[in-house]
């Protein structure tokens, strides 16, 4: 008897410790499965994404705050991206962070720094309380941050630091951009291995000298092709003449190219900053008889024709920069600057980045971008319904089969 209510003893503390365990699992899993709601408290860049959510947690900052959101762009010019990404999204997000259309303002100064001033100028009058800018240098973003400072209005750098301007209540908002030019010299490094160019001859394209981030591109791409150049076997045709004036601005950038492949006509590949000025030089080279798959060419933004150059066989790849991210990062920081409130610390990911000129850190929120080739298009940008397949698909290179064969060959639909 005894050892039967030995034995019933020894279950029942076998089930309690079973029925524990499940318990304390099914509890650890509903912990899991239940992060922390997202709130203006906690909100953070990794809550970004394409349904734009995240921005319904900063809609009670609306009522802590008055006055207008402004945004001036830089231009239609050095990359489709200002007009077609840029602003439809900066607006889909301050609209769903609960700002009213009326308190919008969305200007592109058309590459007139006097235009830009002006904008300015006129933002401030009209009520804005936060101003983004994306001058197209330094000199006009300092002019237009000292009158912002002056009257009181807060200044997001949108995607380009402005150096030696604001450097109190200053954020920038951007994407890692040494990482930029790191992913363009690996993927033309790997381009130039797929496409078996041997001895590459390389001429190099910078963007302005005037914009910030170009010189930190230019700073990512030569970490990957210094080593190349200094005894990997590459040549780098145009380093030794003080390099290309650097320039966003796609004839310019076509003329300047055109000269260096005229003085070395050996040229079989080149470091191009972004897509518009690429699909100049790539349109100049396909004058010349060049075929896909023959001259690496590199770019950035994701754009259409960036895009279809890179499914075509005449740019190696794009790096993409998903906009919507940087759009919903700037409207979460004039949220928080016009409700007079710091943002958390959560939300500034990037840490700082230096002011080389005021020699100050300022606050950023930095996004990270990817290298798409035509293998991954469909799984990127398609995907993430940044430029949809039926415009990648549409219409035909000068030379070559239409961009449906091409679509049809790396599975883009």
């Amino acid at each position: 008897m005894s050892l039967l209510r030995s034995k019933l003893a020894f279950v029942g503390i076998v089930t309690v410790a079973i029925t524990g365990v499940l318990f304390a699992s099914e509890s650890s899993f509903a912990a899991k499965a239940k992060p922390p709601a997202v709130t203006y408290k906690n909100l953070s860049s990794k809550d970004f994404n394409t349904s734009f959510s995240a921005m319904k947690a900063l809609i009670p900052l609306v009522k802590k705050g008055k006055g207008k959101v402004a945004v001036i762009l830089p231009d239609t010019v050095s990359s489709t991206r200002w007009t077609e990404f840029d602003a439809p999204y900066l607006k889909k997000a301050l609209l769903a962070a609960g700002l009213k259309s009326s308190d919008i303002i969305i200007q592109n100064a058309q590459g007139s720094d006097s235009t830009f001033i002006t904008d300015d100028q006129s933002d401030i009058t009209a009520g804005a309380k936060v101003i983004m800018i994306t001058p197209v240098d330094s000199a006009t973003g300092d002019q237009v941050e000292k009158a912002d400072v002056a009257a009181g209005v807060k200044t997001i750098d949108y995607d380009r630091l402005t150096l030696g301007g604001a450097t109190t209540d200053k954020y920038y908002d951007s994407f890692n951009n040494v990482k930029v030019g790191q992913l363009e010299g690996s993927g033309l490094i790997s381009c130039v291995a797929a496409w078996k160019v041997s001895n590459p001859q390389v001429i190099v394209n910078h963007g302005a000298a005037t914009d910030n981030n170009a010189t930190l591109f230019a700073t990512g791409y030569f970490d990957e092709l210094n080593p190349k150049f200094n005894g990997g076997g590459w040549t780098d045709l145009e380093g030794a003449n003080g390099y290309l004036a650097g320039t966003w601005d796609p004839p310019t950038a076509e003329t300047q190219f055109q000269q260096a492949f005229t003085a070395h006509p050996n040229a079989n590949a080149t470091l191009t900053a972004n897509d518009a000025t690429a699909a100049a030089i790539i349109t100049y080279l396909q004058q010349q008889g060049v075929k896909p798959m023959t001259f690496p060419t590199t770019g950035q933004d994701a754009s259409l024709p960036g895009l279809q150059n890179v499914i075509s066989g005449y740019q190696c790849g794009t790096v993409y920069k998903p906009v919507f991210l940087e759009a919903e990062a700037a409207t979460a920081l004039a949220m928080y600057l016009r409700a007079g409130m710091k943002p958390p610390a959560s939300l500034i990911a990037g840490g700082t980045t230096l002011d080389s000129v005021a020699n100050v850190q300022i606050p950023s929120v930095l996004e990270t971008p990817e290298w798409v080739t035509a293998a991954t298009i469909e799984k990127t940008v398609v995907k993430d319904k940044f430029v949809p397949a039926s415009q990648i698909c549409a219409g035909a290179p000068p030379t070559g089969p239409s961009y449906a064969a091409d679509c049809a060959t790396y599975k883009i639909k």
